[in-house]
């Protein structure tokens, strides 16, 4: 099988001629032996450009001794002029065999001047899958080198043909790692992959979306729906629709979890309604709330604080302003049972209840709480995090524990990146080199979150403002007047692995990844840690944990 650059090219949905050259690298990666790359940017280039990686040539196969055919690909209907083979766009015509040879004459240009590239011999092939040339001595491009509609299906032979195995150059001639090189950078990824970030956010939105739907249908009186979802199963989606579908009916939702910035992200997108109608809040946000309805001021300086908040709340019988017709748990596995009490007492009778937990990400070692008489929903399908990520967690996760986590991803990305390091010295030139990797393959500060394996005490990276030319952004530990967080000024978002849990980002950088034992608490962190990617995941990690995850994936 071919190796088609870049990759994630099977799953993105396209349609017109994009779709024609997506079933050409379908064809090509198939029937075109592995001692073959073929380069193309069919999803990763937009309409304006027509979907070319160089100009006008849709692919650039490479054969074994590093000699190139360039294709131009031409969908649809051509036309036969006397000036040869004229393919017309919107507002404009274009003669093919002036693209072709104006393209091939750049590139032999650009690669005249790349040491040892000089000599690369540089072929090219019109493909018309569409269209069947009738005469082919006027078309403007060698006979041999078109593929028409009659012999579509002969494409991986010509090719092999025009690039044979056995063809060789003279030592130094050509060094084919240069010409792989040499393709590699001038595929401007940085704007392409801003166009693929745009498209997998809403395709994994679309396909996660599937437990918001089939969940909402299950049927049961009084409604008491505990659902078990992995990281990346669409609980989030299935929050906001029992949230939306409440304030569209008039109804007063509650949505609370454990985690600060989760709590403020649904705020964020959840539908506001009419003044009090929902309300979205962490479990101490919301006993913060009930003691300041009674006219009580929480002492947040005194020790145990917070413990006192949970005891002084529970106490105090809740008003008609903390009635929900509607009440979402997120986070359930880091809740008590008194938590749980203190939450569900604010039901009304009819009020529908949904517990939304994931077992692999409870952090702080509570037990699981009894929901008696509740139904029960699994989702094991991550459709978040890439494919690789998912094989590697799955020769780290123990089967015995829960069924084992499904990659649905629409993603590839390649495998998971691991850089060691030795000290703290090492750590930060490590993570150095991964927001390099991140800028290298086309993600941009905004689409990159730097994750720590600590918490912000223990952290030895958040005491950094900036790593080389990153500035970094964190959580300051403070809030403002209105309750919002205060984060530092920086271009980078750095957080630890605990606040960071239950969001995710394009390019993740798991960073300080240090244990002495593989255990079952580290295991739980390197979930959580790495299912936060959605296109990319570098691991920075000490020799000594690298060894024992190495290890154990062997195994596995």
């Amino acid at each position: 099988m071919a190796r088609i650059i870049p990759d994630g090219w099977r799953e993105v949905a396209v349609t017109g001629a994009a779709q024609r050259e997506i079933e050409t690298l379908a064809m090509l990666a198939e029937r075109l032996p592995a001692e073959y790359s073929v380069y193309h940017a069919v999803h990763w280039t937009n309409l304006e450009r027509g979907f070319a990686a160089f100009g006008e040539i849709d692919f650039v196969v490479v054969g074994p001794a590093g000699n190139l055919l360039l294709i131009e690909q031409k969908s649809g209907f051509l036309e036969e002029s006397a000036e040869g083979l004229v393919k017309h766009y919107a507002g404009r015509t274009k003669r093919v065999a002036v693209q072709m040879s104006r393209s091939a004459a750049a590139l032999r240009g650009k690669l005249g001047r790349r040491p040892g590239c000089a000599d690369t011999v540089i072929d090219s092939l019109l493909y018309c899958p569409d269209y069947r040339v009738r005469h082919p001595e006027t078309a403007g491009v060698v006979a041999e080198r078109i593929v028409d509609a009659s012999r579509r299906e002969q494409l991986p032979a010509v090719i092999a043909r025009l690039l044979p195995r056995d063809e060789a150059w003279p030592d130094g001639a050509v060094d084919a790692r240069e010409v792989h090189r040499f393709l590699r950078d001038i595929i401007q990824l940085e704007s392409d992959v801003s166009a693929l970030l745009g498209r997998a956010r809403d395709m994994v939105t679309r396909i996660s979306g599937g437990l918001a739907h089939w969940a909402r249908q299950i049927e049961c009186s009084p409604h008491r729906l505990r659902v078990s979802g992995t990281a990346g199963s669409g609980k989030t989606q299935l929050a906001l629709a029992e949230y939306r579908a409440a304030i569209d009916a008039g109804k007063r939702p509650l949505y609370v979890c454990f985690n600060r910035p989760l709590a403020d992200h649904f705020a964020a997108i959840a539908p506001v309604g009419s003044d009090g109608q929902g309300l979205a809040c962490t479990f101490h946000m919301l006993c913060e709330r009930i003691v300041r309805a009674h006219g009580e001021i929480p002492d947040f300086a005194v020790p145990d604080a917070f413990a006192r908040l949970e005891v002084r709340a529970a106490q105090l019988p809740p008003t008609d302003a903390f009635r929900f017709d509607c009440v979402i748990v997120d986070e359930g596995q880091d809740f008590s049972e008194a938590w749980r009490d203190l939450v569900l007492c604010l039901a009304r009778a009819d009020a529908r209840l949904l517990w939304l937990e994931d077992p692999l990400q409870n952090l702080y070692g509570r037990p699981p709480v009894a929901l008696p008489g509740w139904v029960g929903l699994r989702a094991n399908g991550n459709y978040r995090s890439p494919r690789g990520v998912v094989r590697m967690l799955q020769g780290l996760l123990p089967e015995a524990d829960q069924p084992a986590v499904e990659a649905l991803s629409p993603f590839e990305s390649g495998e998971v990146e691991i850089l060691t390091y030795a000290d703290p010295a090492g750590m930060l030139q490590q993570v150095k080199e991964a927001i390099r990797q991140c800028y290298s393959a086309g993600f941009r500060k905004p689409d990159v979150a730097i994750v720590s394996y600590h918490g912000r005490e223990n952290s030895h990276l958040m005491r950094h403002d900036r790593i080389g030319a990153n500035t970094l952004r964190s959580f300051s530990g403070r809030y403002d007047l209105l309750g919002q967080p205060i984060f530092s000024a920086g271009d980078l978002l750095l957080e630890s692995v605990y606040r960071f849990k239950g969001q995710a980002a394009p390019a993740v950088i798991f960073a300080e990844i240090d244990f002495t034992t593989l255990d079952d608490r580290a295991l739980r962190k390197l979930f959580v840690g790495t299912t936060r990617a959605m296109m990319k995941l570098v691991l920075v990690i000490s020799e000594t944990a690298a060894q024992q995850l190495l290890e154990r994936i062997d195994t596995a």
